[in-house]
């Protein structure tokens, strides 16, 4: 499973928890001139990869960490609190960027420098995947290598999704995003957590709000999960079982008197990339154990 070292922790605490930049000007079709990219956010960076096209990107945001050839790349920082000055200094000739990278303010200022922009839209379904990679090579000019790896994608998709369809009895997941001075901020509707755990073959407990937000004690109680996911960050302030078993609430529920808890690397587990199939069968393995079929 993919980890993460504690800069990382931080930008992934602070992308889920940030609102989004508007698509109001997005880019369609082609670049014209797409030979020194920026890509903003790690699932824009693997599909270049991985359409093979990394030899255009002279920089990347600092969330963009696979593959490990990907650090190599200059790091104009984090996604959401992009610097201008940053961005053009190595002179793109476009920025390919996740919905939701900003601030506006920045993204403002590039565009009125002339640098292109393709805002890539971010949903948290298995389509939403293959509509990424269509985007993407569709502004790179490589089309039918992106029809290629959509379809290699959908395929691996399907096969993961499939590995669940006999399991009797659903997992009931609450994914925690942080337990910050005791006070557990949850994954709820409309999220990569929600969309990811749907994906898995279970369930989110969490149904009554979007995003991310604290709970109340009452309401972890109500909620019973069999399982906590957590992002495991391999670093000092990551979530650790303790932080989540002092929680009284936590501590009595199903997960909590199991001490079941499952830990994946955060931008494996909530990129929605082209590795999503794999992070897919690896959830649900560590939730079903044997009852994922092959």
């Amino acid at each position: 499973m993919a980890m993460m070292k504690l800069p990382l922790v931080a930008a992934c605490l602070a992308i889920l928890a940030a609102p989004a930049a508007s698509l109001a000007d997005e880019i369609s079709g082609p670049i014209p001139d797409a030979s020194r990219v920026v890509s903003i956010g790690g699932s824009i960076t693997e599909i270049i990869f991985d359409l093979g096209e990394e030899g255009r990107l002279v920089g990347r945001d600092t969330t963009s960490v696979f593959p490990e050839a990907a650090h190599k790349i200059p790091d104009v920082g984090y996604m959401r609190a992009l610097s201008p000055e940053g961005v053009l200094s190595i002179n793109p000739t476009a920025i390919i960027a996740v919905e939701g990278s900003g601030p506006r303010e920045a993204i403002d200022v590039l565009k009125k420098a002339s640098v292109p922009f393709v805002f890539v839209p971010e949903n948290y379904t298995a389509a939403s995947v293959s509509e990424k990679i269509r985007i993407v090579g569709k502004a790179l000019g490589v089309d039918d290598k992106a029809r290629k790896l959509s379809a290699k994608v959908e395929q691996e998709l399907e096969a993961a999704q499939a590995e669940t369809k006999n399991v009797k009895i659903r997992k009931r997941v609450l994914f925690v995003l942080s337990a910050a001075g005791g006070k557990i901020m949850a994954a709820g509707t409309n999220t990569a957590a929600d969309g990811i755990i749907g994906l898995a073959g279970a369930e989110n407990v969490v149904t009554g709000y979007t995003g991310y937000k604290t709970m109340t004690e009452e309401a972890i109680l109500t909620a019973r999960p069999d399982v906590i996911l957590v992002m495991d960050g391999g670093g000092p302030r990551t979530t650790t079982d303790a932080d989540l078993l002092a929680n009284t609430a936590i501590a009595a529920t199903p997960a909590g008197q199991s001490k079941t808890i499952v830990r994946m690397g955060g931008q494996y587990l909530l990129g929605f990339g082209p590795r999503t199939a794999k992070a897919v069968h690896d959830l649900a393995k560590s939730l079903y154990g044997n009852e994922v079929s092959q």
